[in-house]
């Protein structure tokens, strides 16, 4: 008889339910079975229930954020055994092609499934983690699940982004956006020691909690203030040195390259709903280096070491848990930010 399990699944646009779902099995020789103990829900999530991620498929268990127990491996699988406990990256990819070997893993000609998106994900009690030695990272024993929890996405996301930016100790930096990801950004980009740290948003609860945690020197709210002629104001007319957009609204695009200085790097971060307009008229002469695209998440190992000894801590980002039971409630409360939510964890579905 088959066994099930509860799982989160993305039916059409705008529709997601928390169905019964067989549990998974072993498809391939390198995949492991992990039975979840946190995930996440993630703006990501929003964007396939919406409908704005053409590659996500329909009848897939949404999540690609969470940390678990290995229950059982492939028979190519060397680097785990049933037991472990560990940290899923967001992309799975093979280690050996072109674009691996260059340390482009998002790119992977065999990988690049998604978990949540084109394959099962981690919106459930089991998920199969296909290619698992490289697609997951041990936790020590003195990391609990929950600080373990961001490593291999928003986490990930925040250090690919902070490494491509180049920042040097006497730079201004400016990041639009103090959701989970630019939070994430944010404790990243502290690690290269910028002179000055600016970040937008229309929140003040969250730039608020940016401020508390050391991660900003200056808050804007833009609809409040100028926030062009701030950050020249703040900068003698020149601009910010380093740009990371990670909104991914409206007009923040726009504004990511209006406050740069000329020959600055922009770091666009975003997942954008709608297609982008790039001026390029406009912005002649200002000489920008745009970096761009999905994560390459393969320095997960590096980054749990820093989890491991205090360097980045990401416990101010849970404001919320609950059960599987109750994911409806967090997909309501996270998508209207509601309860001052940046993260709602999901616990393990409970049973009568």
């Amino acid at each position: 008889m088959e066994k099930t399990m509860k799982a989160v699944v993305y039916k059409g646009k705008g529709q997601v339910v928390l169905e019964d779902r067989p549990v998974p099995v072993i498809q391939d020789p390198r995949d492991a079975i992990v039975r979840v103990t946190r995930s996440t829900i993630c703006s990501s999530d929003l964007h396939i229930k919406h409908g704005t991620v053409p590659r996500a498929k329909e009848n897939t268990v949404l999540g690609h954020e969470f940390v678990g127990e290995v229950v059982e491996v492939g028979s190519a699988v060397k680097k785990f055994k049933a037991g472990d406990r560990v940290s899923v990256n967001v992309e799975t990819f093979c280690g050996e092609c072109f674009f691996c070997k260059r340390g482009y893993v998002n790119n992977c000609v065999e990988g690049g499934w998604e978990l949540g998106c084109r394959i099962d994900g981690c919106q459930a009690e089991y998920v199969r983690v296909p290619i698992a030695d490289n697609g997951m990272t041990p936790i020590p024993d003195d990391v609990s699940d929950e600080a373990a929890l961001f490593n291999g996405d928003i986490l990930a996301t925040g250090y690919w982004a902070a490494s491509i930016g180049e920042i040097k100790p006497a730079d201004t930096v400016v990041v639009l956006g103090a959701g989970p990801t630019g939070l994430c950004t944010l404790m990243s980009i502290r690690l290269y020691s910028p002179a000055k740290v600016i970040v937008v948003d229309v929140s003040g609860e969250r730039m608020a909690l940016a401020k508390e945690q050391g991660l900003a020197d200056i808050c804007l709210n833009p609809t409040k203030v100028d926030v062009e002629a701030e950050v020249l104001r703040l900068t003698d007319g020149r601009g910010a040195d380093r740009v990371f957009e990670v909104a991914g609204g409206e007009n923040t695009f726009q504004l990511a390259w209006k406050v740069a200085r000329p020959n600055a790097i922009v770091v666009l971060v975003a997942l954008y709903a709608k297609e982008q307009a790039l001026p390029l008229h406009l912005m002649y002469g200002k000489n920008l280096t745009f970096k761009t695209g999905g994560v390459d998440a393969n320095c997960c190992e590096d980054i749990m070491k820093m989890i491991q000894c205090g360097k980045i801590d990401t416990s101010c980002l849970i404001t919320h848990r609950a059960p599987l039971n109750d994911v409806m409630e967090g997909y309501r409360v996270f998508e209207n930010k509601l309860d001052g939510c940046i993260k709602w964890v999901i616990t393990p579905y409970e049973r009568d």
